[in-house]
């Protein structure tokens, strides 16, 4: 049995299954979990795979300790989506943090990470974390609370992920977030026209709002192409010019990906994305 998960049109991505375990339609999407000969364990979302336990460590180590290592100052965090929990995991090694909100439109998913994926689900029995079941959208556009750093950890912006990548959404982060605040978001990939498409949507809306926008990169290999990009954008912080170094490693946690080459390389974009990004 195999897992078949199309890029583009012409392009699909394949998985041999050991094993289906899961099966759901919840009420904003389906979903599934496998167990696979190379990658172990993963779930997807209306057949887009989100997580598995061979390279999920990259995503969530780059998504997280950038900004951390930017202003390791932060000291209240909110996660939008997420529900694999390996943002949240990733947070909880921060004895300086501390509270971190999660707020995930679709109980169903953390359930079954939970059951599942106990390796990226560590950090939910932490008791600084508030997990919230609810709209990310709906929820920033009400709090009242500020945030030192915000982490959107969606989907892309099709079904539940919609709303995450819409203008509104960016200018309520921006309300919620203190003046040394953060914010880091999955920023798609610059390599197969769809996702090349959205994240230029998304860099010229959150460049139009904060002071400092920035895009980074990872090698992540099972996500379309290979080639990921994150978020950055701040009211004071420069990515760069401001890297306090790695922090994370202060407390004795090692990073598998992620480390301070890595932090100010990834902020070298190919020219190719530097000229998409320009052309907006």
């Amino acid at each position: 049995m195999w897992f078949t998960e199309a890029w583009t049109p012409n392009i699909n991505f394949q998985v041999k299954i050991k094993e289906h375990l899961y099966s759901k339609k919840t009420p904003f999407q389906q979903l599934e979990v496998y167990d696979s000969y190379e990658l172990g364990r993963f779930f997807t979302l209306d057949g887009i795979m989100m997580a598995n336990e061979k390279d999920e460590f990259i995503y969530h180590e780059m998504i997280i300790h950038t900004p951390m290592s930017i202003n390791p100052k932060i000291k209240h965090v909110l996660v939008i989506g997420g529900g694999d929990g390996g943002s949240v995991r990733e947070l909880s090694k921060y004895p300086t943090i501390e509270t971190i909100d999660m707020v995930e439109i679709d109980e169903d998913v953390v359930r079954a990470c939970q059951k599942y994926f106990p390796i990226t689900t560590t950090g939910f029995s932490d008791p600084r974390v508030n997990l919230m079941f609810d709209d990310g959208l709906k929820y920033v556009k009400e709090t009242k609370k500020t945030y030192d750093l915000i982490i959107v950890d969606s989907t892309d912006p099709i079904g539940p992920g919609e709303g995450l990548f819409t203008q509104e959404f960016y200018m309520n982060c921006h309300r919620v977030l203190s003046e040394d605040g953060i914010l880091i978001n999955q920023h798609e990939s610059p390599y197969f026209e769809k996702e090349k498409i959205e994240m230029k949507r998304a860099h010229q809306k959150i460049k139009s709002l904060f002071k400092i926008a920035s895009v980074y990169q990872a090698f992540i290999p099972t996500y379309p192409s290979g080639h990921w990009l994150f978020g950055f954008a701040s009211k004071r912080y420069d990515p760069v010019l401001d890297f306090k170094d790695t922090f994370i490693h202060q407390f004795g946690v090692k990073t598998k990906y992620y480390n301070k080459e890595i932090h100010t390389g990834s902020f070298a974009l190919p020219n190719y994305v530097k000229d998409e990004l320009e052309n907006i």
